[in-house]
């Protein structure tokens, strides 16, 4: 079987509360899949949602407690979280991809991330955005080469990239080559430029893409969250506006886009679509130049401190005494 139902989640985060919007995805993710998803996408970063005094104040100032509080709700992975979301995947027979605060389990810092969830209730995959745009360096470190996995599926290989990922070259060739049918592209992207890169994505790889946004109210702030006449300029009604959209491998809009309104936007999808595209263009196979063009991509884990173990056994001397004249 080719063909599944996919659909995009654009809903409101519950501002730095982990278990509330656990609890939010869960109930969507239900929800999805009671309307007959197979595949279900939520925003970037919905648990515990975007740090947005990134853009609404000078950077880092007065941040201290925010920033603290983001630590204190921020996912580690494995850990009861991913637990959770896996335990709902597999309850509901689902793929899940889903972002999130994500920290090492005695880390301070913040990454973006990704994960995919299969429907045995298996975590599948994580991936960190390589790189964070603007102010979001102020909160999110860097993920590395290690973290861009492709999930098979019945009904075509899974991936995508973070936000303005998207917007890097490089990055869509490489998983172009991994043979990516149906792209993830969770985002916090406003506009009709996004669109634009959304239909060209879809265009230039010949595959379906997945564009969703979260939409969030100002009035949707919590009330008692800490300093909250501080944390989002008044003037600006819609913190999130969202800006979700589904799109087949030829560029056609096949739902949305939905802006101003928490939704679920559902399409059906075909693998038999994508190849009957390639058919026209194919990146990485008969429109390549292999010979002229060359991409190198390091693959490998960078992580702070790399232990080795000595050469030396444990039972012989270090630096042995000569022997006696």
């Amino acid at each position: 079987m080719t063909t599944v139902k996919i659909a995009a989640v654009q809903a409101a985060y519950l501002l730095m509360d982990q278990k509330a919007c656990l609890d939010k995805a869960v109930e969507l993710l239900r929800q999805a899949a009671a309307a007959g998803a197979g595949i279900v996408v939520f925003p970037e970063v919905f648990i515990p949602g975007t740090p947005i005094w990134i853009d609404s104040r000078p950077i880092w100032d007065g941040d201290d407690d925010w920033y603290a509080l983001l630590v204190e709700q921020a996912v580690t992975v494995p850990g009861p979280i991913t637990d959770a979301l896996a335990a709902a995947a597999g309850e509901t027979g689902t793929y899940l991809v889903i972002g999130v605060n994500e920290r090492e389990p005695h880390g301070a810092t913040i990454y973006n991330t990704t994960l995919y969830f299969g429907p045995d209730g298996t975590l599948l995959g994580k991936h960190r955005k390589l790189m964070p745009t603007g102010s979001e360096r102020t909160v999110w470190g860097m993920g590395d080469g290690s973290t861009l996995p492709v999930i098979d599926t019945p009904y075509g290989r899974l991936s995508g990239l973070i936000c303005w990922e998207n917007y890097m070259p490089l990055a869509r060739f490489y998983l172009y080559s991994q043979g990516v049918d149906i792209w993830t592209a969770p985002t916090l992207a406003q506009g009709d430029g996004w669109l634009a890169a959304m239909r060209h994505i879809a265009h230039e790889g010949r595959c379906y893409v997945i564009g969703v946004n979260p939409c969030v109210h100002i009035d949707q702030i919590p009330a008692d969250f800490p300093h909250r006449d501080r944390v989002w300029r008044a003037e600006q009604e819609w913190v999130e506006p969202g800006n979700s959209i589904i799109i087949d491998p030829t560029g056609k809009i096949l739902a949305g886009p939905a802006r101003h309104e928490e939704t679920i936007l559902y399409a059906d999808i075909d693998l038999a679509a994508v190849h009957a595209a390639r058919r026209y263009f194919d990146p990485v196979g008969h429109y390549h130049r292999p010979d002229i063009f060359q991409l190198a991509v390091d693959t490998s884990p960078r992580p702070a401190v790399v232990t080795r173990q000595g050469m030396v056994s444990a039972s012989e001397p270090a630096d042995p005494k000569p022997p006696p004249a």
